[in-house]
Order: C-alpha cells, then structure tokens, then sequence
C-alpha cells in the first residue's frame, strides 16, 4: 500500500463514520418516541358529572394540579392516574384500573372524599391528596373540571 492509498482509506473511514453519527443522532429522538409500552401514549375516554348534574364527555383525560415553587411561579403537573389517601398513605391509582369514581364534597374547604370503584369490581373509599381538577378534550373545546365540584367521573 502506498500513502495515497492509506490517505484515501482513512479518509473513507473518516466519511463513514461520521455518516452513521449523524444518522443515529437524527434517529434517537425519533426511536426514543417510540420505546414507550403504550400506556404513556393511551388517551382515556369518561363522562364527567359536575355537582349541578350536567354531563360532560371528556376525551384525553388527565388529572391537573399545579405546583406552587413561589408566590408567582406554578409548575403544572398532568398526571393519568389518581393521588388519593388511605390513612397516611399517598395511593396513586393509575386511570387504566378505574371503573368509575363518586365524589363527595366533605365541607369545611377539605379535599373532597373519593369512591373509587376498579374494572374488576373492587370499590375503596379514600380522600383526594390533592387539590386538582380533571382535564379532557370536549367537542366544544378544553374542558377542566374541579374535582371539589364534580360528582361521578365515569371511564369508558
């Protein structure tokens, strides 16, 4: 081998590489989409009840709450699963389990008492651990439901 013969190697060696990085940086992000079981993508279908009986359908259902770091600063959390009490534990019971849940003010600007029933049929009575709402698509627009005024949330 001749030394135009190594450079021209190296330099294809060079080109190839740089090729294949370039590609499997343009490519994580797309691959990294794609690496989720499902559930982070599941979109949850309910019909929501409020306390003055009006029926809502809500689609991509999500519970809400908002963090609050300082007096102007909130960090906004959407979450697809439930955080309730059951005595001094936080539970939190992931949408995919859920039949339906009734809610039950408990007065005095409490957090509002919860019914929990599972698709299998289990029912447990616990208290909502946070003060949130319920976020979902209607066919009118984005719809956000405070828990303390809704009455039953039904999946479908």
């Amino acid at each position: 081998m001749n030394r135009w013969m190594i450079t021209r190697t190296a330099r294809y060696a060079a080109h190839i590489g740089l090729v294949v990085t370039f590609m499997w940086l343009l490519g994580s992000p797309a691959w990294a989409q794609h690496k989720t079981d499902g559930k982070a993508d599941k979109v949850f279908h309910a019909s929501a009840t409020d306390a003055k009986g009006v029926e809502t359908d809500l689609k991509n259902v999500t519970f809400y709450w908002e963090e609050k770091i300082s007096e102007t600063a909130f960090v906004p959390h959407e979450l697809r699963e439930v955080p309730v009490k059951r005595g001094t534990a936080t539970v939190k019971i992931k949408f995919d389990s859920i039949k339906f849940i009734d809610l039950k003010p408990s007065g005095n600007a409490s957090l509002p008492n919860v019914s929990i029933t599972l698709a299998d049929g289990k029912t447990g009575d616990f208290v909502l651990a946070i003060a949130g709402s319920f976020k979902g698509q209607s066919d009118f627009g984005e719809v956000e439901l405070a828990a303390s005024e809704l009455k039953k949330l039904a999946f479908k």
